[in-house]
């Protein structure tokens, strides 16, 4: 038995202090005052010195893994290694549960990325759910984010899903002059700041593009229907109109990553879809295409979900940034990393939320004298597999 104490537990609604976290094998058994903890004389014990206790962090939507497998666009890792060395770098900024994002592109436009190619896309895939079967720190899922016009590599798709290896499911288009990319001077900027190429080359990869074949909507449907069937959430990205919220609702999305403005957020949560925000967006103040803010989403009440997108580290900055620098309570925060996408991606019954009977998936988090968070414990199944001591000398 582990005793959590001395600490602010962070709870889905508020922050409740004078209180303990028991926790026996991999489960809270329950949350008990301070006074009492005596009774439990031989379990081991977790000073949160007068810091937070809170849930384990739910990232759903991060490449991160992308760039520990290959750190330069043309050198691999095993990935097998890659995903050992990951989850070591999460863990200790307190990500419990990770959904890999891996990206089924036809072919990545801006960088040559052999990870990005199909075989080696299956490869990660295979090795995660491997993983997932043998030792491991945190919890490692997959989200399958696919292009619509890879329409060669939907039978494959489909074939993942219904061996369980996809866990979250999105639907992308990164065709140049809508989404993410509407502005066509920002599509030909980033292309260009990734490629050493001429404005005249960049007009003919636009077109070349935009001509391209895409998955039919009957198709669309047809893949997302395989997902939900096997309870597994459905998501659009970079929604650029309320239109298209409805087309993507229509056919089971509950999820709207990125949304691109501030009206086609708060369209997706009067549909009844959870938005998505990068916690990078808040740490740089915008984001670094051009769309939509995400502090600015947080304070007009329509960004339910922060995840890392590609900097794992945010999660944790962010939520403090936002509290300090935008009053948002430090409650409200952590659920946008806990049980907010945990209820997302349907796992809100076993963790998300410090609560007696779901998973011991805790954190221990202080802050220095500068107001720096530091995560100082970390828990995952009832399991302490961190433990980090700050010094001076």
């Amino acid at each position: 038995m582990h005793i959590l104490h001395n600490g602010k537990i962070i709870l889905e609604d508020r922050i409740l202090e004078g209180m303990a976290v028991l926790v026996d094998g991999d489960r809270i058994s329950d949350i008990v005052p301070e006074e009492e903890i005596g009774r439990w004389p031989d379990a081991e014990r977790l000073d949160a010195n007068g810091g937070y206790i809170t849930p384990g962090f739910v990232d759903i939507h991060s490449d991160y893994i992308e760039t520990i497998a290959s750190p330069r666009p043309t050198s691999m890792m095993d990935f097998n290694l890659a995903l050992r060395e990951a989850e070591k770098i999460l863990i200790n900024h307190g990500i419990t549960t990770m959904f890999h994002s891996l990206s089924f592109y036809k072919e990545d436009m801006f960088t040559h990325k052999p990870i990005r190619q199909p075989e080696n896309v299956q490869r990660l895939v295979d090795a995660i759910s491997s993983l997932r079967d043998g030792l491991h720190l945190i919890r490692h899922r997959l989200h399958a984010r696919f292009e619509v016009d890879n329409i060669d590599e939907v039978d494959m798709l489909i074939q993942n899903i219904r061996d369980g290896k996809v866990h979250l499911l999105s639907f992308m288009d990164h065709t140049p002059g809508q989404g993410q990319y509407r502005d066509l001077e920002m599509y030909r900027n980033t292309l260009k700041g990734y490629r050493d190429i001429s404005d005249d080359e960049v007009g003919v990869l636009i077109a070349e593009r935009t001509s391209r074949e895409q998955m039919a909507i009957e198709r669309i449907q047809e893949v997302a229907e395989v997902a939900i069937s096997r309870g597994i959430a459905v998501a659009s990205h970079d929604d650029d109109h309320e239109k298209k919220l409805e087309l993507v609702r229509s056919y089971g999305t509950t999820i709207s990553e990125f949304p691109i403005t501030l009206d086609v957020a708060k369209k997706a949560n009067v549909l009844g879809m959870s938005t998505i925000v990068g916690a990078p967006n808040v740490l740089m103040g915008g984001s670094h295409s051009g769309n939509l803010s995400a502090a600015e989403a947080i304070k007009e009440g329509c960004a339910d979900i922060l995840c890392s997108d590609y900097y794992p580290a945010a999660l944790l900055h962010s939520i403090f940034k936002l509290h300090d620098g935008c009053g948002l309570p430090l409650h409200e925060g952590f659920a946008k990393v806990t049980i907010r996408p945990a209820r997302a991606v349907n796992m809100e019954q076993e963790i998300g939320s410090v609560c007696p009977g779901k998973k011991a998936d805790l954190l221990i988090i202080e802050r220095m004298d500068d107001g720096y968070p530091m995560l100082s414990a970390t828990m995952v199944n009832g399991v302490v597999v961190t433990r980090t001591n700050y010094r001076k000398s």
